[in-house]
């Protein structure tokens, strides 16, 4: 096996572009397991490690710019205001260790329908910034997954960043796992509250072959709260709104039985998980609070 480790950021595109077939590698929390329980063995490694860019975020008045390899104790420490939802995700994260190494890009690159920043990221409406040596693109959150484990970066890029707008409205994340720590999510759910567009978004995790949105869901409940005018005089969500909405959210999974979980347990735990979510989203908008995790 070949181990390539450029220095900055044009030597990674040259490596990747010579060798569309090296497989990056970061924190290596994803890469390595696979490596070590043989289920990969690709003839090149690529280590971004040493590419400082890649660890840089830049705050800005309307969005977060996350490079690739900035760590989930990153998201936690410094970004839980902007980009909340993501800050809860990023929580649930494996161990302490796994935190400092793991990053978002990572996630990303892996693109298992299991990964924690997924759902938030859908809910918040991202883009992935991919680079090559033909140039940069961006790709919405919402074209990135192709199939399981699978994304739309071509042969010859690599992610160099996330785009996320900074939250305007309370945002959530929750899961359900085996355990309470260190655990694969048997389903996560997010959702975000979009009141300057009076909309609002959803990701769910771990109960589809990808990451997915709950689009008749959003839309229910974004009419829900436009005719009743409750963006501009909250008041608490009627009971039918709440049940419609968790109905709906469960009806976009189509999960698969496990040794985590059965399909059937599944879909029941997203639509718990996105009535809890609006009810502690919903609870923050009407109390006026910010979105902050």
């Amino acid at each position: 096996m070949d181990f390539l480790r450029p220095t900055d950021w044009a030597g990674a595109l040259a490596a990747k572009a010579a060798h569309p077939d090296a497989v990056p590698i970061a924190g290596g929390t994803d890469v390595m397991v696979e490596l070590t329980f043989d289920r990969r063995r690709p003839d090149r490694l690529l280590d971004l490690s040493g590419i400082p860019e890649l660890r840089r975020w830049e705050t800005g008045e309307r969005t977060v710019r996350l490079g690739a390899a900035v760590p989930y104790r990153a998201v936690l420490d410094h970004l839980a205001g902007p980009l909340p939802a993501l800050a809860l995700a990023a929580r649930t994260v494996g161990s302490p260790q796994i935190r400092n190494r793991g990053s978002v890009g990572g996630n990303l690159g892996a693109a298992s329908p299991a990964g924690d920043s997924h759902p938030a990221l859908l809910a918040a409406g991202a883009e992935v910034e991919a680079a090559s040596v033909r140039g940069t693109r961006r790709i919405p959150i919402d074209a990135f997954y192709t199939g399981v484990k699978r994304n739309a970066l071509a042969p010859d890029e690599l992610i160099r960043a996330i785009h996320i707008d900074r939250a305007t409205g309370p945002q959530q994340f929750a899961k359900v796992g085996t355990r309470n720590a260190m655990v694969i999510a048997v389903c996560a759910f997010a959702l975000a509250l979009h009141p300057h567009t009076g909309t609002v978004r959803t990701g769910i995790g771990s109960a589809a072959p990808t990451p997915v949105r709950a689009p008749d869901a959003e839309d229910y409940l974004t009419g829900a709260l436009a005719g009743a005018g409750l963006w501009e005089d909250p008041r608490p969500l009627p009971e039918a709104v709440r049940r419609r909405f968790a109905e709906l959210a469960a009806t976009a999974c189509r999960p698969i039985d496990d040794v985590r979980g059965t399909a059937r347990y599944r879909v029941h735990a997203v639509g718990v998980l996105a009535r809890r979510t609006l009810d502690r989203t919903w609870d923050a908008y009407t109390k006026g609070l910010t979105p902050c995790a």
